[in-house]
This record gives structure tokens, sequence and C-alpha cells, in this order.
């Protein structure tokens, strides 16, 4: 019986030997490699209207990133940033522009950590594209909308003229026509870009990221109120008096 209790002890002592020494040889950290992609959604809107230098972004990543079957970046992490630059569209030339890039990564748990990222691309959205590594995103021209608005009155004066005054008058009513579209277009500015809240962003990490395992797994704390004083009944004689 003594022999038996004996090895009993000896393989639950070395059962939890192992299960500590793989604790501790576990990896503590992930690192998630530079030119990873996040996809994310904006959560406040951008426009080049209203945009200045120095206002935030803030959006939300709505796709897990696991780097060796271990969770690295998962989905409802917060992702604020900043713009950097913003440029309106012209009214004859000059489209508008923004740049903002990413500043810092906040995980469901709390946990908080500089990000190294920029806008890689802007899917789904109608107007804008990224066109240099910096991540700066500039609006679609208008060549063929501002031809359109200059030929569209050009075409209906010439009409009017040629109906009143011949050939001669189709001249001077597409002269007019085109000049009442070439006015529009010069006090028209071009396409402004547009983000609202929930428009898709893809973000691209710069360097690598670097995240402590159990912090990104930490249960999130919640935060409980606390009850207010309760109201004390007024004590009752025992036996209670007669009424008077």
């Amino acid at each position: 019986m003594r022999l038996l209790l004996a090895s009993l002890l000896f393989c639950t002592s070395a059962a939890f030997a192992q299960t500590a020494a793989d604790a501790s040889t576990a990896p503590q950290t992930v690192t998630v490699p530079a030119g990873t992609k996040l996809l994310m959604q904006l959560r406040s809107g951008v426009n080049t209207k209203t945009a200045k230098p120095g206002d935030g972004v803030y959006l939300e990543t709505n796709f897990p990133v696991s780097i060796e079957n271990v969770m690295a970046i998962p989905p409802g992490t917060y992702v604020q940033g900043v713009i950097d630059n913003v440029k309106r569209s012209g009214r004859i030339k000059g489209r508008a522009e923004v740049l903002f890039h990413f500043t810092t990564l906040i995980f469901p748990s709390g946990y908080t950590i500089s990000v190294p990222g920029s806008v890689n691309d802007v899917p789904g959205a109608d107007n804008g594209r990224v066109v240099n590594k910096e991540g700066s995103v500039q609006a679609d021209g208008t060549k063929g909308k501002d031809a359109g608005t200059i030929a569209g009155p050009a075409a209906e004066g010439a009409m009017i003229g040629a109906l009143a005054r011949g050939g001669k008058g189709a001249l001077i009513g597409s002269g007019i026509g085109g000049a009442v579209g070439l006015a529009e277009v010069l006090f028209t500015r071009g396409n402004e870009i547009n983000y609202p809240a929930g428009t898709a962003v893809e973000m691209v990490l710069q360097r690598p990221l670097t995240l402590q395992q159990k912090k990104i797994s930490q249960a999130k704390a919640e935060y409980v109120p606390q009850q207010g004083p309760t109201r004390l009944e007024k004590p009752r004689l025992q036996p209670e008096p007669a009424p008077r």
C-alpha cells in the first residue's frame, strides 16, 4: 500500500514538474511580421471638406490576424490614427487628398500598444485610391465630367441658335452655351474624399509588431457600480405599545 502511494505521489510530482517546465518554456510573445494587412472599419467618418491636420481617426478591426495558430489581433480591436495632411480639390485643377497614419492598437482586454501602420487600400470606396507608400489617398479626377458640363450647354445653345437664326445663330448659341458651361466648371470644385463611418480601410504594418500573449488574452475587467446607501427602517418596539 505504501509503495502504491509513493508511486502515485511520484507520478503526480513529475506531472506538475512537466507542466511547470512547459509553461516556462512556452513563448511569451508573438510577433506580427512587417507587411501584415489588417482589415478595419471606420468608426468615425473622414471628409476633406471638414478634416484638418491633427484630427483623430477611429477604427475597429473586423477580421482576425493569426500567427502560428495563435490569435495575435482579434476582431473588435480598436485602432487609433491621426490625420497628417489634408488637401481640398481645386476649382480648375488639383485633386482632393488626405494622408493619415495609425498610432495605437487597443485590444478587447485593454492591452494598448503603438502600431507602425499606414493605409494600404480603401476597398470598395466609390472615390479615391492610395497613390504612394506613405498611404496618401487621392480623389478621382473630373476631366470627363467637366467636358460634359461644357459640352452640354454648348449643344443646347447651338440648337436654340439654329432654330432662331440658322447656321450663324448656331455658332453664336454654341459659344454662349459653352461659356455658361465653362463658368460652371471654373466655379465648382472637383470631387472631395468622403468616407463615412463603416467604410472599409486596410492597414499594412511598416515594421514587425511584438505582442505579449498573456496581455492579449487577459480577461477584460468590468466595472460593477456599487449600490448606494440603503435606507434604514425605523425599529419597532416589542411588544408594541397600546394606542392612546
